[in-house]
Parts: structure tokens; sequence; C-alpha cells
């Protein structure tokens, strides 16, 4: 008898509120998910080798959209210019950033940066000098060549260990890993050239084989999406060469 008071006594849902208290939560769910990809971080897949050996093609990467202000939701999707409730820091030399490609904005790049507003920046003989002198280059030791060429292994034919000079470039607060072909004229030479306020200069890792700053200009603060933290994936499927490259070893790696 107590047990058919209780069901008679609960509260019936209809089937009417039961669905729209399951559209509001997963409606409450999807706005947060968009609001931390917009504000907070995003997730981007690397699709070409310019950043090699710092990033693989394949590599997922997490990118922080907080590292340089708080935006305000929406905004770097809806309009020209992203808009932030405050800004926490300025981007700095040795940053891996994903930006938005100034001379067309619907595509990603990712590159590092050389150069900040008030730098000059010139390349003599493959090499950077900044304000004047030379970035500060210590070749790669044995144990880390070892690591970035095994994981070059499927790429052998194009980055030919006997030819590939890497070496690591000391920057403000980091050490970028750069890879430099010595038979390359590609990034042989560059004129100074002064980076302008709320501009940056950037470069990718592998120096003969990235179309950057050099070529097409500095890029605007307002370009970029944000900093390169972490990869999270690295797997690329080859349609043309019907193959399938995984690295679980790279999962987790963090970005420098």
């Amino acid at each position: 008898m107590s047990e058919q008071l209780k069901e008679e006594n609960t509260p019936k849902i209809s089937k009417k509120k039961w669905l729209w208290d399951n559209f509001v939560s997963l409606g409450s769910a999807l706005l947060l998910v968009l609001v931390i990809r917009s504000s907070v971080i995003e997730a981007f897949k690397i699709p070409s080798g310019s950043m090699i050996p710092t990033l693989l093609v394949g590599d997922q990467i997490f990118v922080n959209k907080f590292a340089y202000g708080l935006r305000v939701p929406f905004t770097d999707w809806i309009g020209e210019k992203p808009l932030y409730f405050f800004r926490t820091k300025e981007p700095a030399r040795g940053d891996i950033i994903v930006f938005k490609y100034p001379e067309d904005p619907e595509i990603y790049f990712i590159k590092r940066i050389v150069a900040i507003p008030g730098d000059t920046v010139e390349m003599k003989n493959k090499i950077i000098y900044l304000n004047g002198k030379p970035y500060d280059r210590t070749p790669a030791p044995e144990e880390q060549l070892n690591k970035i060429f095994k994981s070059l292994e499927d790429s052998a034919s194009e980055y030919p260990r006997d030819r590939m000079k890497v070496f690591n470039d000391k920057f403000d607060k980091t050490t970028g890993t750069i890879m430099i072909d010595s038979q390359s004229y590609f990034s042989l030479d560059m004129p100074a050239r002064t980076v302008p306020p709320g501009n940056y200069f950037v470069m990718g890792d592998n120096r003969d084989n990235s179309k950057d700053s050099r070529f097409w200009g500095f890029v605007p603060f307002e370009n970029i999406k944000g900093n390169a933290v972490i990869i999270w994936l690295s797997v690329w499927f080859d349609l043309d060469q019907q193959s399938f490259t995984f690295h679980p070893e790279r999962i987790g790696t963090i970005l420098h």
C-alpha cells in the first residue's frame, strides 16, 4: 500500500517539459564549448612541413587563445578584429602562433615569431640578425638529431640527414629548433626590415621550406589566433601515397 501511495504522489513530468529541459541542457553545453573554443583553447591540424622539426605534418595541436588576453566570445569569428575584455601580455620572440594569413584571412598559418614591433631583422647566409646581432645559435646535439631524423624516416628522401642542418636558436624566454637545407638557396639572404607597431615578423622552423614574412610581410596582432602549446595527437593519412603514419611518442609534447 505504501509503495502505491508513493507512486501516486510522485509528480509526472510531461514529455514536452522533458524535451525542453534536455534541449536547454544540450544548448547550454554546446554554447559553453563554443565559448571555450572562441576565447580559451582551440584545436588545429598541421597540414604542411613548414615547421619541421618542431611540428610534423599530421600533428594536431591545442592553441591557447587566452595567451595574450581574454577575448569577447565570437568576435574573432564575426568581425575582422577580435575584441578583448583585457590583455595579459604581448606576443614574444620565439612564440609559436596560429594566425590568419594576411593575404587571405580565410586561411590559417602557423609560424614562429622572430621579431617584434620595433625590431630590425635581416638574414645573411641563412643566419637571422636581430637588431644587428645574430641569434644565439648552437648545433643540435647527437641525441636530439637522432630523435628528429627518426621521426622523419617517412620523409628521408626529402630530408636527408647529411644535407639538413639542425640548430637550437635562443629566443627571449625559449629555445626553438630550426632546420636548414645546406644545399638550398631558398633562405640565403634578406635585406634588413623594421617591424612596424602592432605587427610581427614570423618564420617557419623549416627555413628552406616555408613561405613566411620574408615573402609576404608582417602579421598584424589582430590576425593572431593564439599561442600553440601542446601536441594532442599525431596522425596522417596520405591519400596520394595510400599511407598511414602515426607518432604516439609525440602525444603530449609541449611546444617551445
